[in-house]
């Protein structure tokens, strides 16, 4: 079940949905817009590996924008930093994002219970288009869950990415042991 706008209300209420900055004008019928903020990053590497840190190279969008380029993935972070305690978070991007052919997750769209910190989206694009900072690019939907959690994300000595950041955090598949 998806959380309605009263019911995230609610919860903001409850403490179990944080989010900074909020605004009331972003809360849509079941989902509340986020924006992207102004840090992209590109990988330094052509060729990455899943066994190895693979650097990143921070980059700032400018007050005139930032034309994101076919074949390149960037990362990018949330405007808002959210905590979810309670409900599954799940960001999707908004349509309007999809019909300039701009995709903002590549496959982690879903939070875990206990995600504490700034999205960090996936960027990529069919065709050069031009981004601003602070432009609304996603939609976060919470959903109910069923029984009671053991392990809150942000609780779990194996979670990756517990660090709060505003910037865009590369992968961390290296810390896995495979």
């Amino acid at each position: 079940m998806i959380l309605s706008d009263i019911e995230i209300l609610k919860e903001i209420e409850k403490g179990n949905i944080l989010i900074e900055p909020y605004d009331r004008k972003y809360l849509g019928t079941n989902s509340y817009d986020v924006h992207l903020s102004k840090y992209l990053a590109v990988y330094e590497d052509k060729e990455l590996d899943a066994r190895k840190h693979n650097k990143i190279r921070e980059i700032l969008i400018p007050e005139e924008g930032f034309v994101l380029q076919p074949g390149t993935l960037y990362l990018g972070s949330t405007l808002e930093y959210t905590e979810t305690l309670a409900h599954v978070p799940f960001l999707e991007g908004k349509s309007s994002m999809g019909r300039l052919g701009i995709d903002i997750h590549a496959t982690a769209g879903k939070g875990d219970v206990g995600f504490c910190n700034h999205w960090t989206l996936e960027i990529s694009c069919i065709h050069p288009v031009r981004v601003y900072a602070g432009m609304p690019v996603g939609q976060l939907i919470y959903f109910c869950v069923q029984g009671a959690i053991e392990n809150l994300y942000n609780k779990k000595s194996s979670a990756k990415y517990t660090q709060r950041t505003s910037k865009p955090m590369e992968s961390m598949m290296w810390k896995n042991n495979f």
